[in-house]
């Protein structure tokens, strides 16, 4: 019982961490369009073009960030050592810059959306995985026993690929209600990108799982197989 707990908690961490490094990459990159042309976006960003310079550096430092959060998942999901401090770290810097960021906005323009999901999902996170570090829990789940670790390293890439492409695909309705100004659905303005990142997401998930429970169920399938020869060749012999 107790190792299935673990088991799950592991892929928990390993997935939220893929979904905040979704996340935060994709703010950057959707905060560059106000950064670069905050008057086009409404009297609301309007106010934001003079300060362009401090938004660029948002958006380098957000893009930066959601590069170090795949690289996290990519370390935690082969057992590397340190990967969990490298992990801790890339969520502090996030909960960091975003927050400065939400008190930027707020000031500037009276509101920090959507920014605001963004950081508290890094909170989240960076919760999850300081829980995790409690050593009653942290013995059963340290990542580094991934290393080598059978088919839950393959299962683990396989829903965090999944569950990052399905929301991917779908971000113009989740993120839709932050990303409407002046009737635009900005969430959706790269719709064609968007879908084949979606799509290029999936599949390899999806990939994943079906060899993970191929490759689970063959001995199964093995040994089934060699008893149904034995008994056929048995009552051959009679």
């Amino acid at each position: 019982m107790k190792s299935r707990l673990f088991r799950a908690l592991r892929v928990l961490a390993i997935l939220l961490m893929g979904l905040t490094a979704g996340f935060t990459f994709l703010s950057g990159a959707g905060t560059t369009c106000v950064a670069l042309a905050a008057e086009r976006f409404g009297e609301r960003m309007a106010i934001l073009a003079p300060y362009r310079v401090l938004y660029l550096i948002f958006v380098a430092l957000t893009l930066a960030i959601g590069i170090m959060g795949f690289r996290a998942v990519a370390l935690l999901i082969k057992g590397r050592r340190n990967a969990f401090r490298f992990s801790v770290i890339t969520l502090v810097l996030g909960v960091f810059v975003g927050s400065l960021h939400m008190l930027a906005s707020r000031t500037l323009r009276g509101s920090s959306m959507p920014v605001d999901p963004v950081v508290y999902t890094t909170v989240l996170t960076l919760v999850v995985f300081l829980l995790v570090r409690i050593p009653a829990i942290w013995q059963g789940v340290d990542f580094e026993k991934l290393r080598g670790g059978g088919d839950l390293p393959r299962q683990a890439a396989g829903i965090t690929l999944m569950a990052g492409g399905l929301l991917t695909l779908t971000v113009q309705y989740w993120a839709g209600p932050t990303h409407v100004l002046g009737g635009v659905n900005y969430a959706d303005i790269w719709h064609p990108q968007l879908t084949a990142l979606g799509w290029g997401l999936v599949l390899p998930g999806t990939s994943l799982l079906a060899i993970r429970n191929m490759v689970v169920s063959m001995p199964e399938f093995s040994s089934s197989l060699r008893c149904r020869l034995a008994g056929y060749l048995m009552r051959g012999e009679r």
